[in-house]
Order: C-alpha cells, then structure tokens, then sequence
C-alpha cells in the first residue's frame, strides 16, 4: 500500500535523519522548530561520543529547555526591575512591552508547545531504540 500525503494542516518535517508528519497552526512556525531541533541534535551529537538517537535527543531537549528557561529567567528579571534610566538590555525592546495576561499566555503555550514537540521526539526516539534492539540477529 502506498503512503498517504499528510492530510491539510499537516506538515512533513525530517529531525536527524527521522521523518515527521506534525501539525499546528502555523506550518511555517513548525518546520522552523523542527529545523531547530535537528540543528540542536545534530551540534550535540557532533560534540559528544555517542550515536545513540534517544540519548543524542535527551541532550538536544536539555540543551533547549536549558535556553528556554534562561530566556524566561531574562524576561522575568526584566519584568520585576524596577525601571533605570539609561539602561540597556542585550536585546531589542518594543516601545511599549506587552507584559499583559494574553502575552503570558502566548508564552506559556509556546512552553507547552515546545514540551509537547520534545515529548513526541524523545517518545519516537524510545521507539526507534526499542525496535533496534528488539530486531538483533540471533547470537
């Protein structure tokens, strides 16, 4: 039988050398995560000494949960300051920082969104391993 296309809202992604139909509501913004996570896989699995795909994938997802966490330590650290004149910050700031309740949101479910992803690789990843060493030639 021969495969099926992904279906509409679908997108075909390929993180270290695994194939992945994901979905979401900006296809763009997904094959731009996914096109980070296998440059992430890909640094980790370059600078270490294995080639084991579920552990290269632990590494990636602590290396990325490590900068997301900076990155909300830095926006916290930001949003508790009091203001200084004359203050600079290592990035661009908007003129009027949208620090409501929806951008919270907006942050927390682009947390969530980024967990589920890890989730889903390191889950494919125990797979792929499992099948691995369930398949071995007889002795």
């Amino acid at each position: 039988m021969a495969p099926q296309p992904p279906q509409s809202g679908f997108v075909t992604v390929e993180i270290y050398d695994q194939t992945y139909h994901l979905s979401g509501r900006d296809l763009d913004r997904t094959r731009r995560l996914a096109a980070r996570v296998d440059e992430r896989m890909r640094a980790v699995a370059a600078a270490g000494r294995t080639a084991d795909s579920l552990r290269v994938a632990v590494l990636a997802a602590l290396n990325l949960a490590d900068e997301l966490t900076r990155a909300e330590d830095e926006l916290e650290a930001l949003d508790s300051a009091p203001a200084q004149p004359g203050r600079t910050v290592p990035f661009p700031v908007p003129a009027q920082p949208q620090t409501d309740s929806h951008e919270l949101e907006r942050i927390q479910a682009r947390a969530a969104s980024l967990n589920r992803l890890l989730d889903t690789l390191l889950l494919d990843a125990e797979a792929a391993a499992d099948s691995h060493s369930t398949h071995l030639p007889p002795a």
